[in-house]
């Protein structure tokens, strides 16, 4: 039964394995080589410019137009042998495609790596994640046309499934029918990558707030998005959800916010002495950027007055420690210099459990 795997009955022509190995290693080397002297001679030119995006795109591309050159070779080299031609056209068939989608895909890479690393040298913070979205999704994008592709031209070459692709094709209608029911997740995610990537509601690095909970966008794919929350909770929320429902967008156009600390106090305090020493601290602290200042009553009830303190910062990080700076500081204050104004709410255990027992 395995005696077809034993070496000493195969019948083997040493003249024949020379022949094929010379014929295949020797364009192989050729390859190797050129490739070696053009990729010495990019290096050289691509260290003459002033951008990061040649060397990047010579790092990714170098492995995989590597093999591209010795398929490419052997090839041309065996082209018209009858030895080899048969069955290395037979090979090929399934080399070719998957070395092309190799060659396209690590491009695409390299030209968005390339891009990226552009963006992140740009002085304006907003223009950079709006480069770096609008990059991401679309080379994820290109990068999966480009594999569905290379898949599809690979499996085409095999007898069978060919076969069931011109039976398919025969039957159109229901074909379409089931692939359209089947695909109806994947393409909607796909379109929606798309417009998120040309409307660009949000972006890498934006902060939002969704479903409650604020936190920075760290990745945009085609069927989710993740925010990371000030825990280190990381918030999965499927791209369409995005273009469908609303949510905020804290940075949209830039880190600048305006932002309320509110006080509840004593319907009878006086509200001047309380502005006049929020306006003190605020005016003086580093994070304030002098945009917004203000102390408005928003609130008045009869047990209590709820004051809005409206501060703003050059950033959401530093509105967020210039806000609880603020609250601190006022409640201290209150405490130490109208301590009537804090609303208290007491119960005298004691003074009742006397009078109950008079």
């Amino acid at each position: 039964m395995f005696d077809r795997y034993d070496p000493r009955n195969w019948d083997l022509s040493w003249e024949a394995v020379a022949h094929t190995a010379i014929a295949i290693g020797v364009p192989v080397l050729i390859a190797l080589i050129l490739h070696a002297v053009l990729f010495k001679m990019l290096r050289r030119i691509a260290r003459m410019s002033s951008t990061w995006l040649d060397d990047v795109i010579l790092d990714t591309v170098r492995r995989p137009l590597r093999w591209a050159m010795a398929g490419w070779a052997i090839s041309i080299a065996v082209h018209g042998d009858p030895q080899i031609e048969g069955g290395w056209e037979t090979a090929m068939s399934y080399i070719t495609p998957a070395l092309m989608g190799w060659v396209l895909y690590a491009l695409v890479k390299g030209v968005a790596a390339g891009l990226e690393r552009e963006a992140e040298d740009a002085a304006d913070p907003v223009a950079m994640r709006t480069r770096r979205t609008r990059i991401s999704i679309l080379s994820r994008t290109v990068g999966f046309a480009i594999i569905l592709v290379t898949i599809s031209l690979i499996m085409l070459n095999i007898p069978g499934v060919r076969d069931v692709g011109v039976t398919l094709m025969a039957s159109a209608g229901l074909a379409a029918l089931a692939v359209g029911a089947a695909a109806q997740p994947a393409l909607k995610s796909l379109i929606a990558g798309l417009q998120m990537a040309l409307t660009q509601p949000l972006r890498l690095g934006d902060m939002v707030k969704v479903d409650g909970e604020v936190g920075r966008v760290e990745e945009i794919r085609m069927s989710f998005v993740t925010v990371r929350i000030w825990d280190e909770r990381v918030l999965v929320v499927p791209t369409i959800r995005f273009l469908d429902e609303s949510f905020e967008n804290w940075s949209r156009l830039s880190e600048r916010l305006t932002g309320p600390v509110y006080l509840h106090l004593d319907p009878a305090s006086e509200v001047q002495p309380i502005r006049e020493e929020f306006e003190r601290f605020v005016t003086a602290h580093d994070l304030f950027d002098g945009r917004n200042l203000a102390l408005l009553m928003t609130e008045a009830h009869p047990e209590s007055m709820e004051l809005r303190l409206s501060v703003s910062a050059a950033s959401i990080g530093d509105l967020w420690n210039l806000r609880c700076a603020t609250r601190e500081h006022m409640v201290s204050w209150l405490q130490k210099h109208m301590p009537d104004a804090l609303i208290r709410h007491r119960l005298e255990v004691q003074a009742a459990n006397e009078r109950a027992n008079a």
